[in-house]
């Protein structure tokens, strides 16, 4: 069962859907519904938080210095925990081996949102990728800053937009 109390967020309204293999979770808040992938494997959201910490010192960097690599490395990446290599992710390793140094307690979350989002990730990387390579900078820059915003919001916040995006992808039916 999903609870959500707090924050003045009221009013859920939790209905399970099969959605290739994954469960979604509706959320009323308000007059918006947020709809969200489900896969009933948790992860540490400690560990999630710092690697998204980790890719936003990454992009900002390439804004820095406009090193292509590092939307290379970035892509790389991304596509392993997209495709759930997590083991071999440098990053979800180094983010794991900093919680562990540090005792964080685990907090776990659901995976599926944070797997989504780090799809949508790959293919923001992909276009930043294609366009700097391509002489297109300004376009490289400009999502970058997508990026960067995205990362800041899940790792200095706790927001992950994943299923808001999520959400506008099955309102605008450009998934089921």
């Amino acid at each position: 069962m999903v609870e959500w109390l707090g924050g003045g967020l009221q009013n859920l309204l939790q209905r399970f859907k099969s959605v290739s293999g994954l469960y979604v979770v509706k959320f009323k808040l308000m007059k918006n519904t947020v709809v969200c992938p489900v896969d009933q494997v948790n992860v540490d959201e400690n560990k999630v938080r710092f690697t998204a910490f980790l890719v936003l010192v990454i992009a900002i960097t390439y804004l820095a210095i406009g090193n292509w690599l590092l939307i290379a490395i970035l892509l790389v990446d991304f596509a392993l925990r997209a495709f759930n290599l997590n083991v071999y992710s440098p990053l979800a390793i180094l983010g794991g081996a900093v919680i562990n140094q540090i005792k964080l307690k685990p907090k776990p979350v659901d995976r599926a949102p944070k797997r989504f989002a780090t799809f949508v990730g790959l293919v923001f990387l992909a276009a930043i990728l294609t366009a700097h390579v391509t002489g297109f900078l300004l376009t490289a820059r400009l999502v970058s800053g997508v990026l960067i915003l995205f990362a800041a919001l899940e790792s200095l916040a706790g927001f992950c937009a994943g299923c808001y995006v999520y959400s506008w992808l099955i309102r605008f039916k450009l998934i089921t």
